[in-house]
């Protein structure tokens, strides 16, 4: 585990060293407030409720959001309990205070649970979702709150819970009935 550390505080200090404090910390700021509590994510997915074309999408977003914050925010963090790449080199932060433990990041589940749903439904929104997924998961190791080992293994349970959700949906037919569509032969 601890050559696991050793590769993540390289990669952080790394880009802390080469892009911090320059005209990246708006934007990578705003990157990360935009992912809080899956918020960009969250509305989204209510905005699609609201089109019948897109309705099961938005449940299927949903329901994969819900279950990423169960299995890691509620679960594996408090598991692992692993403390925050800044508390541990104690370097200023560029945007507030986060609270809790650090593996696996919230951000990076929730966008990449949200995103790959929406990729996996429909490329044409789903490209620029997964695209912003990435830049959100960027900015958590560009404000040095997670470590890359946090990052990528919520991506990977994001991406799970979609792909989760979405075998579910299809297999049960939900698909179809929430959305209207006619299955293809």
């Amino acid at each position: 585990m601890e050559w696991i550390t050793s590769i993540d505080f390289s990669i952080l200090n790394g880009i802390r060293d080469s892009m911090f404090g320059g005209f990246l910390d708006g934007p990578m700021m705003v990157l990360s407030y935009m992912g809080e509590a899956g918020a960009i994510w969250i509305a989204a997915a209510i905005v699609l409720l609201f089109f019948r074309k897109h309705r099961a999408t938005g449940l299927m977003m949903l329901a994969a959001l819900a279950i990423g914050f169960l299995c890691g925010d509620f679960a594996l963090k408090h598991l692992i309990a692993r403390p925050r790449p800044f508390l541990v080199n104690e370097v200023a932060l560029n945007i507030a205070t986060p609270h809790g433990f650090s593996f696996p990041s919230g951000h990076a589940t929730a966008s990449f649970a949200a995103s790959v749903t929406l990729l996996l439904r429909d490329k044409r929104f789903g490209i620029p979702a997964v695209i912003l997924a990435a830049l959100i998961c960027f900015s958590r190791l560009y404000n040095y709150v997670h470590y890359p080992s946090d990052v990528l293994a919520g991506m990977l349970l994001g991406t799970i819970c979609a792909l989760i959700v979405y075998a579910v949906f299809r297999k049960a037919g939900w698909i179809d009935r929430i959305s209207g569509e006619k299955k293809k032969l």
